[in-house]
């Protein structure tokens, strides 16, 4: 293969994969991340790096059993577990109700870029996003509705960029906060919805659905490159939202790249929300639909033109469109929705950790002694974070549960007692 071929093919791998790093630069990406920024600084930007290597670290897992085993992730967990009608039970719901929180902030954030360009009710935009959304799944035509609108998120994430460039951060403060854990007070939320709006629980499904015809090291270098890239994009959006004076909102952000990146951005900002939330409309009833497809099996009413297929996407259309027509905050909602993905990713973490030390299906390249350790540290991580947002919320709906060392030592030591077993399993397995 010459320079030339070799070239064109890691750029090919690189867009090939870039549909996963697109999938979570939308509204639910700029609000949690320049909201967090707004809040704290750069005080969360760890969390952000943090989110970023362990999407990379969960992807790359799901891709490489789709490559090795030819199965896609549902199909490898409901092989695993045969009849266990609990275990597909609890995927496809967890995904479905984890698409149905996204498609609201999706909504929600479409309406809101065009609020921005627009002055409208929010009710009838909801509805005709809504029922176009649904005619493109209806019709198939999805892909390329959603390459086109996925061109000007690329255009809104440049402008991130540049505005980003234009802060007083300086390049080893914001280093230092890529390394340094720091955790404010109140920050439980934001931190839990930097994962869920990273680590997008239906990406790892899209993500093993995908590249069945490439090689692990295409997969691996296409992939890696596509999400660096991203989490990089995300970054620029919490440095922009650290410029912000006062609270995130939508209207401020607009003012603000106005003022960084130059005359015009305003506008480009909110119709790249638009863009971003309606591709995002898109992505999320298809990736519910298709994983509850991948667990149900092969019947015909779960094929594409199939009736209950249909009925997953349509439901979580209808949800994102009841909360786009509500008039309800967009923002506290978008945020909820991320932390509640997060909440739901360790558990889906554990399933891929185990199914990449399955002998029988992954054979020869089944994890290693370094992937275990890396997957044992995201599941931790993850757990930890999950139910400190659990903890948060239990608080806010009226409960009184201390945020002190004791609980924090409580939470450590359930999660620390769930990665003990998980690797003494795996240990058992390799012995035996």
């Amino acid at each position: 293969m010459t320079k030339k071929e070799a070239f064109t093919t890691s750029l090919t791998n690189i867009l090939f994969w870039s549909v996963i790093s697109a999938a979570f630069i939308g509204p639910g990406t700029v609000t949690t991340a320049a909201s967090a920024g707004a809040a704290y600084r750069l005080d969360l930007l760890w969390g952000l790096a943090f989110s970023t290597l362990a999407c990379l670290l969960l992807q790359e897992a799901a891709a490489r059993i789709r490559l090795v085993s030819g199965l896609s992730l549902g199909e490898a967990i409901a092989r695993r577990y045969g009849g266990a009608a609990y275990v597909k039970l609890f995927i496809a719901g967890a995904i479905i109700i984890g698409g149905m929180a996204y498609q609201a902030g999706n909504i929600l954030g479409a309406v809101s870029g065009i609020g921005l360009l627009l002055d409208v009710s929010p009710a009838w935009p909801a509805v005709f996003l809504s029922l176009l959304a649904a005619v493109f799944l209806f019709m198939g035509r999805n892909k390329l509705i959603a390459k086109v609108l996925g061109g000007v998120v690329a255009l809104m994430g440049v402008a991130f960029v540049l505005t980003a460039s234009q802060q007083s951060f300086s390049f080893p403060e914001i280093a230092l906060n890529m390394v340094q854990p720091n955790f404010p007070a109140g920050s439980e939320l934001l931190l839990l919805g930097l994962v869920g709006t990273t680590i997008v629980p239906y990406n790892l499904f899209l993500g093993s659905g995908i590249g069945h015809t490439q090689s692990l090291k295409q997969m691996r270098w296409g992939l890696g490159v596509a999400v660096v890239l991203g989490g990089f994009i995300s970054g620029a959006v919490l440095i922009t939202g650290a410029g912000l004076e006062g609270l995130f909102s939508f209207e401020a952000m607009a003012r603000h790249m106005e003022a960084g990146a130059g005359r015009g951005f305003a506008a480009l900002f909110a119709f790249g929300l638009f863009a971003a939330g309606f591709s995002s409309a898109l992505t999320a009833p298809l990736a519910a639909a298709i994983t509850a497809k991948s667990v149900a099996g092969t019947a015909p009413e779960w094929q594409e033109r199939g009736w209950k297929y249909r009925l997953v996407w349509g439901v979580v259309i209808v949800c994102g469109l009841l909360f786009g027509a509500s008039g309800i905050k967009p923002i506290p909602m978008i945020i909820l929705a991320q932390a509640l993905n997060g909440f739901l990713l360790p558990w889906l973490s554990i399933y891929l950790f185990i199914l990449l030390n399955d002998h029988q299906l992954m054979g020869q390249h089944k994890a290693s002694i370094l992937n275990n350790i890396l997957l044992l540290m995201v599941i931790f991580c993850t757990l930890c974070l999950g139910l400190l947002g659990m903890v948060k919320a239990l608080n806010g709906a009226g409960a009184s549960v201390p945020l002190d060392k004791g609980s924090l030592l409580v939470i450590s030591s359930l999660s620390l007692l769930v990665v003990g077993a998980l690797a003494w399993k795996v240990a058992g397995e390799r012995r035996g």
